[in-house]
């Protein structure tokens, strides 16, 4: 069992942009196949860099503020209560296009 609140835990920069800041709750290891369970926030107007996973994917969920997950160059709309699966190999970066910061609770699965 593991215990933890975000309230207590450190802020630690995002690997795609260290300006953008997470708070991590679960890592690599907690559980079987999680590679983490995280909360991030992004200012207005910053992103995380396009990437891809080639050995795990990932899930999105807008807790606040709006943006968009460009994904193999398409856009899609972020706002509170989407949810988005990124699947290995995907090029995706996030936006925050809005005026106040964009919250997004996340995990990644390895394949």
């Amino acid at each position: 069992m593991k215990h933890v609140s975000l309230k207590t835990l450190p802020e630690e920069a995002v690997s795609h942009n260290p300006a953008i800041k997470k708070r991590v709750l679960l890592r690599s290891g907690d559980l079987p196949h999680l590679t983490n369970f995280a909360q991030a926030r992004f200012s207005p107007g910053q992103l995380a860099a396009a990437h891809a996973h080639k050995d795990m994917c990932e899930v999105f969920f807008v807790e606040a503020g709006d943006g968009i997950i460009r994904i193999n160059n398409t856009d899609y709309e972020l706002q509170v209560g989407t949810c988005i699966a990124v699947e290995p190999g995907e090029v995706h970066e996030v936006i925050n296009t809005g005026a106040v910061d964009l919250v997004l609770t996340y995990f990644g699965l390895a394949v």
